[in-house]
């Protein structure tokens, strides 16, 4: 039987409410978190300025399968492009779409958050 280490399992929430105050500091207004759609999810949805920011926030605990960041490959781009335009249609939301990362690690008891504007 496989076990799970919880620690790993609860590594993404956790690093998804890092990212929320992270963007918040920032100025950024969180429209939703875990947005749902047929097509799939995005980790955040927000406003910054004039443009709607989906945002996919990626968190590791070391460094063993690389940067964070690295885990957003081509195919989790395309989808989030689905799951924007989705949320434009059914929002009735004309502002620009941007597309955001955040890449968390713990490091030394803390975090290094590094935030990708415009990743894709």
């Amino acid at each position: 039987m496989k076990q799970t280490n919880p620690e790993i399992k609860n590594l993404g929430p956790e690093g998804e409410e890092i990212a929320i105050r992270f963007l918040k500091d920032k100025g950024f207004r969180i429209i939703h978190t875990n947005y749902k759609t047929p097509l799939g999810e995005a980790d955040i949805v927000a406003c910054d300025k004039d443009a709607t920011v989906f945002i996919e926030v990626k968190t590791r605990s070391n460094e063993r399968f690389g940067e964070p960041f690295e885990a957003v490959n081509e195919r989790k781009r395309k989808k989030l492009r689905k799951i924007a335009l989705y949320y434009h249609k059914h929002a009735d939301n004309r502002a620009a779409m941007r597309f955001d990362v955040i890449s968390i690690k713990r490091k030394d008891g803390g975090y290094l958050i590094e935030h990708i504007v415009d990743a894709f």
